[in-house]
C-alpha cells in the first residue's frame, strides 16, 4: 500500500468528497467512512455490473499535523480478470463475438487503471486547496535544543541565545511527501532517492 503526504489546508473530508464526486457515476459506487480523524472511501462495483467484471479498491484519508496522510489499499481485481478471461474466451471461439463484448472490455480497461485515476483526483483536489509534498509555513521551524526557540528554516544559529543549529532543517520526501531527515538517502516512507534540496 502507498502512501502519500498532503502538507496543508486539506482534510479527509475534502479527499472524500473529491473521490465521491468523480467516483460515484455509471459503473461505479463510493461508500464513506468516518472516525473522527480518518475517513475511509470505498470505490467498487455493485455486486451485478451492467459491464464488465466486479472492482473494489480503498482510499484512507487521516488528518495528520497539517494535513493529510493518504493511503490507497491494493485493488481488489479477480472480477476483472474473469471478465477479461471471458472477452479472450468468446475471441478464441467466434472473433465476431468481440463486439459483444465491447462495453465490458472498455469498463475493465477503465477499473484497471483507477488507482492511477484516484492518484490524479487526489493530486488536483490537493493542488487546488494549495495542498503540496513541501513542509507548510507552520511546519518550517527549527527548534533550538538548547532553549527551545521555534528558528525559520536556513538559520545558521538560534535566534534566542545563538547556539548552532546544525543540520537538523526540516525537509520532505519530492515523491511522497513524508517528512524525512536530513541523513537518510532515500525515503523510509516510499524508497524514493532523495536529493539534496538546498535551503
Amino acid at each position: 500500500m502507498e502512501t502519500r503526504y498532503f502538507h496543508g489546508d486539506i482534510s479527509p473530508s475534502d479527499i472524500a468528497h473529491a473521490l465521491s464526486a468523480t467516483f460515484n457515476r455509471g459503473n461505479l459506487r463510493t461508500q464513506q467512512f468516518d472516525d473522527g480523524d480518518k475517513t475511509i472511501i470505498q470505490i467498487a462495483t455493485p455486486d451485478q455490473p451492467v459491464s464488465g467484471g466486479q472492482m473494489a479498491v480503498t482510499v484512507s484519508a487521516e488528518k495528520i499535523r497539517d494535513g493529510v496522510a493518504i493511503q490507497i489499499g491494493k485493488q481488489s481485481w479477480l472480477g476483472v480478470a474473469a471478465s477479461i478471461g471471458k472477452t479472450a474466451l468468446i475471441a478464441w471461439r467466434n472473433p465476431l463475438g468481440l463486439i459483444t463484448r465491447l462495453d465490458d472490455i472498455a469498463q475493465d480497461i477503465e477499473n484497471i487503471r483507477i488507482v492511477d485515476q484516484i492518484w490524479d483526483i487526489i493530486e488536483t483536489t490537493a493542488q487546488s486547496l494549495g495542498a503540496t509534498f513541501e513542509l507548510s509555513e507552520r511546519l518550517r521551524r527549527i527548534v533550538c535544543s538548547y532553549c527551545h526557540t521555534a528558528n525559520p528554516v536556513g538559520e545558521p544559529a538560534c535566534l534566542a541565545c545563538g547556539a548552532p543549529l546544525g543540520d537538523n532543517q526540516p525537509r520532505t520526501c519530492s515523491n511522497c511527501g513524508y517528512v524525512v531527515k536530513n541523513n537518510e538517502i532515500n525515503c523510509p516512507n516510499c524508497g524514493h532517492p532523495l536529493i539534496s534540496q538546498p535551503l
